[in-house]
């Protein structure tokens, strides 16, 4: 019970610092939304193409997770925690700790997009 919560805690404090990268916050518009339409591999390839590049632009600064080349301090290291894609999804939206919630910053769609990469591609390599 106490190492679960523990991995919340740090996974609240990993996504709290995302997006705090030079001062600047990003918006929906910085990212594409990602593809829910497609389906099959491709539409997987796509949405983890989408989940990556959101991540990138707006949690890298602050989370650890090798696939993206992230190297941040702030927040847990996703590679360590390898969560599952409904934590990260309550975490964006609702943010904690330094982390700030990215309900309406990010689309419904890119939150779904960068869930479905970090639990997929956390830990992995």
């Amino acid at each position: 019970m106490f190492r679960f919560g523990t991995a919340l805690l740090a996974m609240a404090l990993l996504l709290a610092a995302c997006g705090g990268s030079g001062g600047s916050s990003s918006s929906s518009s910085s990212a594409p939304p990602a593809s829910s339409s497609s389906t099959g591999s491709s539409g997987a390839q796509n949405a983890s193409a989408d989940g990556k590049q959101v991540f990138t632009q707006n949690c890298k600064g602050c989370h650890t997770l090798k696939d993206a080349g992230a190297n941040g301090s702030v927040g847990p290291n996703l590679d360590d925690l390898k969560p599952p894609k409904a934590t990260v999804v309550t975490q964006v939206n609702n943010g904690g700790g330094p982390m700030p919630a990215f309900k309406g910053k990010l689309t419904a769609a890119q939150i779904n997009a960068v869930s479905t990469y970090v639990s997929t591609v956390a830990g992995q390599g």
